[in-house]
């Protein structure tokens, strides 16, 4: 009976951390992808008010059901979702910024 309990643990730990990590590609995905669509958009406070919202709200529900009060749960979703902002960082830097390991700052204004 304790293998079984221990087997169930560690499937249910395993679900918890690939959940943190689909939550957490889609908010950095999210925001990414926001981040873009406000730069050629006439309304950019629209679209990060609305994504902020959208993403934050499935975020903390994603959160909430897979944590169901068990907080080694949310601390698994809680590092899936860490580890999917560092894979969306690298995944979505640019040429430059992958090759120098910086960012640069761009002047858009004298």
């Amino acid at each position: 009976m304790n293998r079984r309990t221990t087997m169930n643990e560690m499937m249910t730990g395993a679900l918890a951390l690939l959940v943190g990590l689909l939550l957490g590609a889609m908010f950095f995905g999210g925001l990414w992808w926001t981040v873009r669509k406000c730069v050629s958009s006439k309304r950019p406070t629209l679209w990060l008010i609305s994504s902020l919202l959208l993403r934050t709200s499935t975020t903390m529900i994603g959160f909430y059901i897979v944590a169901d009060g068990h907080w080694q749960r949310m601390l698994l979703c809680l590092l899936g979702f860490l580890m999917a902002r560092h894979i969306v960082t690298r995944l979505t830097r640019t040429s430059g910024e992958a090759q120098t390991g910086s960012v640069t700052e761009t002047r858009h204004a004298p």
